[in-house]
């Protein structure tokens, strides 16, 4: 491995497991613990890990996402539990929105096989995956690309946006927590995602358990603009019942 995929393999690792031991990274990556330590130091100067005694942990302030292919990749058991469960809050002849996201895209596939909808998202993946399904309307929004992500984003997609009608939106996000809400580490998405919370009669907010905790730069919203959230059953318990407080729906996937 070159230094960049070494780096690139570590904080990979770290977004599924949380956290990782110098010494299991040595075995993994096949190389020295210096040469580890030396990539850790530096993925910690660029603010998206925290050296720990014997390891290293993910930042909880999220610096960046994972390239959509790799985040699908991680924790899929979970995010299909969760994406067949909000599938079914989806009622006929709704309009629904589909957020960009690899949970979403877990929806779309349920969806797919459904009548008398219609499906509005900025994702490039959910549309090539609805293209041929002739019983669905289907809209993107268009947009500036991010092409880290497969989706459109800024303030040409929020403008679409805010010409429709949605019934029912489904918001993904990689943060999330009680003190900073729904929040992101890119500025672009704000703007779709805000714009959403305008426009949408019933906003929920999609994501497994492992994105609670971590916070982006940019906040989108308080998770009382959220009218549901559906996330699975490792959501921590006393978590859960903060949540449930709330004047909102929590709905926990058994896996």
């Amino acid at each position: 491995m070159t230094p960049l995929e070494r780096r690139d393999f570590i904080y990979r690792y770290l977004h599924e497991h949380q956290t990782v031991s110098i010494s299991i990274l040595v075995e993994l990556m096949n190389v020295s613990h210096m040469t580890v330590r030396r990539d850790i130091r530096m993925l910690e100067e660029e603010g998206k890990v925290i050296n720990i005694t014997g390891g290293v942990q993910l930042n909880d302030a999220l610096r960046q996402e994972l390239p959509w292919n790799e985040k699908a990749l991680i924790h899929h058991r979970n995010k299909r539990a969760i994406g067949k469960y909000a599938a079914s809050l989806v009622e006929d002849g709704q309009v629904v929105y589909l957020d960009a996201g690899t949970t979403t895209f877990e929806i779309a596939q349920v969806l797919a096989e459904r009548f008398n909808l219609t499906i509005v998202t900025n994702d490039f993946s959910i549309t090539q995956y609805l293209m041929n399904r002739p019983q669905l309307n289907l809209f993107h929004t268009g947009g500036m690309v991010d092409k880290r992500n497969y989706s459109c984003v800024g303030n040409s997609a929020a403008m679409v946006l805010r010409a429709l009608n949605v019934d029912i939106a489904f918001i993904s996000t990689s943060s999330w927590d009680l003190d900073h809400g729904v929040s992101t580490p890119y500025e672009e998405k704000v703007l779709v995602k805000q714009a959403l919370l305008e426009i949408a009669r019933r906003k929920i907010l999609i994501s497994d358990s492992s994105k609670y905790g971590k916070y982006g730069m940019f906040r989108v919203c308080p998770l009382s603009n959220i009218n549901d959230i559906v996330c699975d059953g490792l959501l921590p318990m006393p978590v859960q019942k903060q949540l449930q407080e709330l004047d909102l729906k929590l709905h926990i996937v058994n896996l």
